[in-house]
């Protein structure tokens, strides 16, 4: 999996932008005004942080040494996935829940100019 993959999948998602608000190559997705991904573009191994339920991050982090608590972001919620070793489909389903936990998060009013854009 690789950097454009990633990217074409968020970037499919209503309401995503692509923004750099930490310096020029720590990419940042946002479903309107919230972060929901960021991906360092030079680190090699690809890598990815992303929110999910407490619940499941412990349990992927049991199950998937590539999967740590992210660093500077709160570990209940935020992991730090890298992509290599682990199946396309595992990583597009952190991303999908990453998106709709923090979508759910926006307001009524933010939620409905999403969808309705």
């Amino acid at each position: 999996m690789d950097a454009n993959e990633i990217l074409d999948y968020c970037l499919a998602k209503k309401g995503v932008t692509e923004t750099f608000p930490f310096d020029n190559e720590t990419l940042v997705m946002k479903v309107g005004t919230k972060m929901f991904l960021l991906m360092p573009l030079e680190k090699q191994p690809l890598s990815i942080n992303v929110k999910t339920d407490p619940e499941w991050s412990a349990e992927l982090r049991e199950q998937h040494p590539q999967i740590t608590g992210a660093f500077h972001m709160n570990k209940t919620h935020w992991n730090s996935v890298l992509t290599d070793g682990l199946k396309k489909d595992l990583i597009f389903k952190m991303i999908d829940q990453s998106y709709e936990l923090v979508f759910n998060s926006l307001t009524k009013k933010a939620r409905e100019e999403i969808i309705n854009s």
